[in-house]
């Protein structure tokens, strides 16, 4: 009699959830609006939409000092390290604040990227999402900015280029404010590619006129609805990305350009989200495998950003 050994390849891999306890330990001020609820407004839509029990869902790693020292100086890490206060709250800039959990939570927040990106590199899932925070793409290498301590969108990057040898990543990022703490890390890296959309004028204060051919900064005027933002993503991003053919995509996912968060002043809608992540995701499958890993970054309005992410991820799993 003759075994052979049948191979299965066509397993359909789900679509990974990445969180964890401390991000909801996490507490500014308590009319700051980059607040827990944020991460409970998540789950809930998850929750009620179906969508939650069908995600492969895992706890997120600190980020070792050798990941964050990638995209972050030294000296900066060590500020961030002795900041951290045992009671009460202190301030990194206006914007930021650490209480006694805030450490933990940013090294879960970044660590989350490193596993997604391990995760999907590996074939174990299809791509992933991060529900993390604090957010990260306001981080420069050397300063906190803008609710954001360390850059988790590019410490997954230097992780996919370091650690898996790609040499062709691209970030894009959707959040109403300039990303400007990963333009600021990956300027002049060409193995990246970032493509952003945002309001301006508008914070932080730049990306109009920055950008290079592997930095596609695409500003907005106040106001702007789904024809203009989709124009600004066919007309700039598609061709770039198209051109770029990276071998993974990661996505800065922030939500509070929707018309619902008085954060911002652009007006999109959940159907807009949804059209974007499809785009990105046609493109992913086209050269980089399927290969996507999302971060959830901005986002202020709970009900717009419980369904918008629900949106999103639905494309995701899809």
């Amino acid at each position: 009699m003759e075994y052979r050994t049948i191979i299965v390849t066509n397993v359909t891999l789900q679509t990974a959830y990445i969180t964890h306890p401390a991000c909801l330990k996490h507490a500014m001020e308590s009319f700051h609006p980059e607040s827990p609820a944020r991460l409970h407004a998540i789950q809930d839509q998850l929750i009620a939409s179906g969508l939650y029990d069908l995600l492969d869902q895992h706890e997120a790693p600190r980020a070792t000092r050798e990941q964050l020292a990638r995209v972050h100086d030294p000296d900066y890490l060590d500020s961030v390290e002795a900041s951290a206060p045992a009671q009460g709250l202190v301030y990194l800039d206006p914007d930021t604040a650490m209480n006694p959990y805030t450490l933990e939570a940013a090294l879960r927040a970044s660590g989350a990227v490193v596993l997604a990106t391990d995760l999907v590199l590996n074939r174990q899932v299809a791509n992933a999402f991060c529900a993390v925070r604090p957010p990260g793409h306001h981080a420069t290498r050397d300063r906190s900015m803008g609710f954001c301590i360390f850059n988790n969108v590019a410490v997954g990057v230097a992780h996919a280029m370091a650690a898996h040898g790609l040499q062709r990543v691209a970030i894009a990022d959707f959040d109403v404010h300039h990303g400007n703490g990963t333009e600021d890390i990956f300027k002049h890296e060409p193995r990246v590619m970032l493509c952003s959309t945002f309001q301006h004028p508008f914070y932080p204060h730049c990306g109009a006129d920055s950008g290079n051919d592997h930095i596609i900064n695409v500003p907005l005027p106040a106001g702007t609805a789904s024809a203009g933002f989709r124009e600004a993503v066919q007309a700039r991003w598609l061709p770039a990305l198209e051109a770029f053919q990276p071998e993974m995509l990661f996505i800065s996912a922030g939500f509070d350009a929707h018309r619902e968060d008085d954060m911002a002043g652009l007006a999109l809608v959940e159907a807009d989200y949804t059209w974007v992540t499809q785009e990105l995701k046609t493109l992913a499958e086209k050269y980089a495998h399927g290969r996507i890993v999302s971060v959830l970054e901005g986002g202020y309005a709970l009900d717009a950003l419980g369904r918008s992410v629900a949106a999103h991820i639905k494309v995701l799993c899809s």
